[in-house]
């Protein structure tokens, strides 16, 4: 069970250090809406192409993006399988969270009404 919970870990890390970038998270917000060449992504950014496609890089070793070249187009399409991963791991800790402060709130709600008595 320790190793399956390792390899998680890994493409995970990845993940969340991509989306740890705000130019990467625009452009997999873009990416939502559907496929775009790398040069109609990277309009938007005051950065020079070869610095853009070290984000995308980034993204693409995340699993978070694809991309596929034909002719001179190299086109970007996001992975939403890589995004349902990141999506449950928050989940998970949000329940786990949860549960805490559900129970904080009863052990609190509890010492309250003891104190009245």
């Amino acid at each position: 069970m320790v190793c399956h919970m390792v390899n998680q870990t890994v493409p995970l890390d990845s993940l969340f250090h991509a989306l740890a970038d705000p130019t990467r998270r625009a452009v997999v917000s873009r990416l939502l809406k559907g496929a775009a060449p790398v040069k109609t992504l990277s309009e938007p950014f005051a950065m020079g192409l070869p610095a853009f496609m070290k984000h995308l890089s980034v993204l693409e070793a995340s699993g978070l993006i694809h991309t596929e070249k034909r002719g001179r187009v190299r086109t970007c399409r996001v992975d939403a399988a890589a995004l349902a991963a990141a999506e449950g791991w928050l989940q998970q800790q949000r329940t786990i969270w949860q549960d805490r402060t559900d129970r904080l709130a009863d052990f609190v709600e509890s010492q309250h009404s003891g104190s009245k008595t």
